[in-house]
C-alpha cells in the first residue's frame, strides 16, 4: 500500500474531518476525499460516516487508529538521522590512526569515557604507517588523528587544538648549566622523530635562517622511543608542551622552551564522508575530540 494513503488515513482518524485532515496535510479537501474513497475500497469499510454535521469513525476505523499511528512513527524513525541510536547498547570497534604521543595523551581519557557511556565499544589504535594512503577511503581506518596532510580530496576534517613543541633532555644534562639560546640548542646532538627516517624539518629551517645547523645524530620512529633514548644519553628530543608531564618527570627528564620562532602546529582529525552522518561514528568523533581538548 502507498505510504501516503496511511498518512491520510492517520490524519482522518485523528480529526474525524476531511477539512481538518486536509489542513493538517497541507492539501485540499477534494484530494483528501478522493484518498478516503481509495481507502474505503482498500479496507472494505466506510471508515468515517456522517453523523449530523460531522463524521464519526466506524468500529474498524477505531481498530486501525492506534495501529496506523504506530506504524507511521516507526517508518519515520527509520529515516530520521540517529534514530534509535543508544551508545550504551552500541557494539562496535573503531580504528584510529595516530602517533604514539597522541595515543598516550588521549587513550586513557577516551577509554574511561567509553567504559562509562558505551562499555561494548572497542578502539584499535594504528600507527601512522598508513598516513598519506587511501586508508580512510578504503575504510580500514575510521579516524585519522594528528597533523593532517596528503588527504584524499573528499575527506572531511576538524581542527581540534594547537600544539607547541618543547625540547626535552635528561634532568642533569649539561645544556641546563646555562641559559639555552639558539646557538647552544643547535650545538647539542639531537634525536629526530620520523617514521620515514626524515632528518630535517621546521627546526632546521629556523636554525638556517640564523646561520646555524644542528646534528641529528639518531632518528627514531616515535616520541616514546625518543624520550627513552634521551633519558640514557646526552641527546635531546622534542615533545609537546604541557603533555605527558608526569611521564617526563617519571623518566627523569626536563623540558625547555625551544629558543626559536616556531609557530604551533594544528592538530586535527579526519574521516571519510560516508561516515559523516552515521550516528555511531559521529558520537565517537565527538568523544575523541573531547579527549584531545580536555586532557
Amino acid at each position: 500500500m502507498d505510504l501516503n494513503l496511511l498518512r491520510v488515513l492517520d490524519a482522518l482518524l485523528q480529526d474525524n474531518s476531511v477539512t481538518l485532515a486536509a489542513e493538517r496535510l497541507g492539501t485540499s479537501p477534494a484530494a483528501v476525499s478522493r484518498t478516503l474513497a481509495r481507502l474505503r475500497r482498500a479496507v472494505g469499510d466506510p471508515l468515517l460516516v456522517r453523523a449530523g454535521q460531522g463524521m464519526v469513525p466506524t468500529p474498524r476505523a477505531l481498530e486501525l487508529r492506534d495501529e496506523v499511528s504506530t506504524l507511521l512513527r516507526a517508518c519515520d524513525d527509520v529515516l530520521r538521522p540517529g534514530a534509535g541510536f543508544d551508545a550504551a547498547h552500541l557494539h562496535r570497534t573503531f580504528t584510529v590512526q595516530t602517533t604514539g604521543l597522541l595515543l598516550v595523551k588521549v587513550a586513557g581519557a577516551l577509554t574511561e569515557r567509553l567504559r562509562t557511556e558505551a562499555p561494548r565499544v572497542d578502539v584499535v589504535f594504528l600507527p601512522e604507517a598508513l598516513e598519506g594512503g587511501p586508508a580512510l577511503r578504503q575504510g580500514s581506518v575510521d579516524v585519522e588523528l594528528g597533523v593532517l596532510g596528503n588527504l584524499d580530496p573528499e575527506i572531511q576534517t576538524e581542527q581540534l587544538t594547537k600544539v607547541t613543541l618543547v625540547g626535552v633532555a635528561r634532568d642533569n644534562h649539561p645544556l641546563f648549566d646555562r641559559r639555552i639560546d639558539a646557538r647552544s640548542f643547535a650545538a647539542a646532538d639531537h634525536i629526530g622523530i620520523s617514521r620515514t627516517g626524515k632528518r630535517r624539518g621546521p627546526i632546521d629551517t629556523a636554525l638556517a635562517d640564523l646561520g646555524l645547523h644542528r646534528r641529528v645524530a639518531v632518528v627514531v620512529p616515535s616520541h616514546t622511543s625518543a624520550m627513552l633514548l634521551a633519558r640514557e644519553t646526552d641527546l635531546i628530543a622534542l615533545t609537546a608542551a604541557e603533555w605527558l608531564e608526569d611521564t617526563v618527570n617519571a623518566l627523569g627528564l626536563r623540558t625547555f622552551r625551544i629558543p626559536l620562532d616556531l609557530p604551533p602546529f594544528d592538530l586535527g582529525m579526519a574521516w571519510h564522508p560516508r561516515n559523516a552522518a552515521d550516528p555511531s561514528h559521529r558520537w565517537f568523533r565527538t568523544r575523541l575530540a573531547e579527549a584531545v581538548r580536555t586532557t
